[in-house]
């Protein structure tokens, strides 16, 4: 993913105005004196979910038997069954009926309460004829619901926490007064950067082969970040197409400076070096005890999931690559004369024979640990997680919102459970338009579900495969808010009022 941090290149959004009741017109002009209603700072964490007054994710049935109502129920969508997920239509049922502001302002917001951490957010929404409108920001969920629903960009972006408002930036003396202050740390892989040694597919495309890969550098990662980091509030986020995103929201790493980002990028980043260079690998021995715990982690996968399903080196071109790894001229000899008289040996067979021609004394002056070392290095390059690090670099960057839809599949970008991160599948994921017919078919067959007296009316997303990613998320920011509030009373209690 390309950085997206000058402002020459990003047009600048026109002024919104949206009505809301009981606010005045300039509520999102860029005016820090936002209008807020009382709050109850004894809010109980559980208050935080309670469903049965959450108008967000509507229901298509009818109320209940007898409740008043002040407005009729909503109309279930209506979307003909050869609509494409790129249908303005279809986009704007979706944020409508599906889409979860309501956890995603938890989430970026720390708190119940609306606070700077959301309000001085920037958004960067890319509408239908592509236009990019960057520094958006809404005081609440309600408006920035109400913001994307009237604009129905075809996706949406999420930036840092800035000094000020993002609307009041060029209403500031001093252009230096507007900086960033804080952003998740995030990291992105892509499976294009896989391309030279993926066999099964290339660029855009996947398969369940290929995406192998990912879980790989899912499980490398996340275990790095928890366990030498210290980090706990982690969610990763499928891309929508060939890829994942993980979002790191605990409070020190969103504090964290570009110096600090760029170390911890550093850390994690073994593959250098572009489709053309030469050796990809090279870390110092004795391994550092993350290289050591990774080939731990990956050594199965390389049995089955690189030898195996990709088998990469087949093709002579590709073998001899491999044998440019290795460090004794001798047993390459040895190797290649054995490999060209069996041209259909598979990739498995050829790397056992390296220990096997090895033991035999193919070589007289073998080194066998330096022999070792290149095998290692060999497993870390086909296997260790390949990162876009300038993702991860600096707070400027932006990055795709959770749930929004990828533009060239029509598949919402959802959680993956780590607990369960090799079931996931990114071909299982639901496009934008199955869902919206998954709406339409719960009501077809359950039409008298939501008028049954005493019943819970489900809310659309429940009715669909969304679901259980919604209810991931809905979880994950739970933790998240339980934690924050430990922050804070910690912090309370360290720095009493003084009289």
């Amino acid at each position: 993913m390309d950085p997206v941090d000058q402002d020459s290149t990003l047009p600048d959004a026109a002024p919104v105005s949206l009505e809301c009741p009981g606010a005045e017109d300039d509520s999102l002009s860029g005016s820090n004196d936002v209008a807020q209603g009382p709050s109850n700072a004894n809010v109980k964490l559980e208050d935080l979910f309670d469903e049965d007054d959450d108008e967000e994710f509507p229901s298509s049935g009818a109320s209940e038997e007898g409740a008043p109502s002040s407005s009729p129920p909503p109309s279930p969508p209506m979307i003909a069954p050869s609509a494409n997920y790129s249908d303005p239509g279809v986009m704007k049922t979706f944020y409508r009926r599906l889409f979860p502001f309501r956890y995603l302002f938890q989430w970026l917001n720390h708190s119940m309460k609306p606070s700077n951490d959301f309000s001085h957010r920037e958004f960067a929404l890319t509408l239908q004829n592509d236009a990019y409108l960057r520094y958006q920001s809404f005081p609440t969920s309600d408006l920035l619901r109400k913001d994307i629903i009237d604009r129905n960009p075809s996706r949406f972006e999420i930036g840092p926490v800035y000094t000020t408002n993002p609307r009041d930036r060029k209403s500031l003396r001093k252009s230096s007064a507007f900086r960033p202050l804080a952003k998740e740390l995030v990291f992105d892989i892509d499976l294009t950067d896989y391309d030279e040694i993926r066999t099964c597919c290339d660029k855009a495309n996947i398969c369940h082969k290929c995406w192998s890969f990912i879980t790989m550098a899912i499980k490398v990662v996340d275990v790095a970040l928890r366990d030498d980091f210290g980090f706990q509030h982690i969610m990763w986020v499928y891309s929508g197409r060939r890829g994942a995103h993980a979002w790191i929201s605990d409070k020190r790493a969103r504090n964290m400076d570009d110096q600090r980002r760029r170390s911890i990028a550093g850390y994690l980043e073994v593959i250098k070096g572009g489709a053309q260079s030469g050796k990809k690998v090279n870390v110092k021995r004795p391994l550092h005890p993350h290289l050591a715990r990774s080939l731990d982690i990956l050594k199965e996968h390389f049995q089955n999931d690189v030898l195996v399903q990709q088998n990469p080196w087949a093709k002579p071109e590709k073998a001899e690559r491999l044998l440019q790894l290795l460090p004794d001229k001798t047993l390459n000899d040895a190797l290649r004369k054995k490999w060209e008289a069996a041209p259909g040996r598979s990739s498995a067979s050829k790397w056992a024979d390296i220990d096997a021609l090895a033991k035999a004394g193919a070589s007289k002056n073998l080194d066998g640990k330096a022999l070792l070392e290149a095998k290692q290095d060999i497993v870390l390059e086909y296997t260790y997680p390949r990162l876009d690090v300038e993702v991860s670099k600096k707070q400027i960057h932006l990055l795709k919102s959770p749930f929004v839809v990828h533009p060239g599949t029509g598949r919402v970008c959802v959680p993956i459970d780590t607990r369960r991160v090799e079931d996931f599948d990114p071909l299982g994921v639901p496009t934008v338009t199955e869902l919206i017919h998954e709406i339409d078919a719960w009501g077809s067959h359950h039409q008298d579900a939501d008028s049954e007296g005493g019943s819970k009316r489900l809310q659309d997303y429940e009715k669909t495969r969304l679901r259980p990613y919604v209810d991931l998320f809905r979880t994950l920011v739970g933790v998240l808010l339980r934690a924050e509030q430990g922050v804070k009373r910690e912090r309370d209690d360290d720095d009493p009022m003084e009289f």
